[in-house]
């Protein structure tokens, strides 16, 4: 049973329901306290295990390039535009939801940080904005064992797939996420009821 609790504007177990709350990636990331991170995302694992739910669709670990980037930067769901604060971060909330027998879905590949349009409201190219090192920490805590599933990105990038968005394409979910990377998990969409 999965559920989208990342933390700050997006999460799903709202105080008015009698949910305790929650402080964004953007600004745990600010904060840069990893024990801090941790401690909260224990909170977060902790409900959630109660709650009969055992995957988590968070951490975010897009890059935060574009800070107005509308559907990440701008709704603080990136830790920081640096990938070793990304990972840092991205580790401590991992470890504290695995401790509860919590599974992390990590999001959104090949990486949604860049992006200048919100993929919920229409195509999002970012050809021109999207840089190889988006990847980074996706590698990093595919290769470390930290990743229970990886969801798609509905971003488009010619460079990378002249054809098709991440989503749809076999250049990135098998060429890059499965080949390059070597992650051999569970690979989800993105909600398909976004435009």
């Amino acid at each position: 049973i999965a559920i989208d609790q990342e933390g700050g504007r997006v999460n799903r177990l709202k105080e008015r329901f009698g949910f305790p709350p929650t402080i964004s990636a953007q600004e745990l990331g600010r904060r840069d306290d990893p024990e801090f991170t941790r401690q909260q995302a224990e909170i977060t694992a902790q409900r959630l295990r109660e709650a009969g739910i055992n995957l988590n669709l968070a951490p975010v670990v897009d890059l935060n390039r574009n800070p107005e980037s509308p559907a990440i930067g701008k709704v603080e769901r990136s830790f920081s535009a640096q990938p070793e604060r990304v990972l840092a971060h991205a580790r401590a909330w991992i470890d504290a939801h695995h401790a509860r027998h919590v599974g992390c879905a990590l999001k959104h590949f090949p990486g949604h940080g860049s992006a200048r349009a919100d993929s919920h409201l229409g195509f999002v190219d970012v050809t021109e904005t999207w840089s190889p090192d988006e990847l980074l920490p996706f590698h990093v805590l595919i290769r470390e064992r930290r990743c229970d599933a990886v969801m798609t990105a509905h971003i488009f990038h010619g460079g990378l797939d002249a054809e098709r968005p991440a989503t749809l394409s076999r250049r990135v979910l098998t060429g890059m996420l499965r080949e390059r990377l070597g992650f051999d998990g569970v690979i989800m969409s993105d909600d398909m009821q976004m435009q």
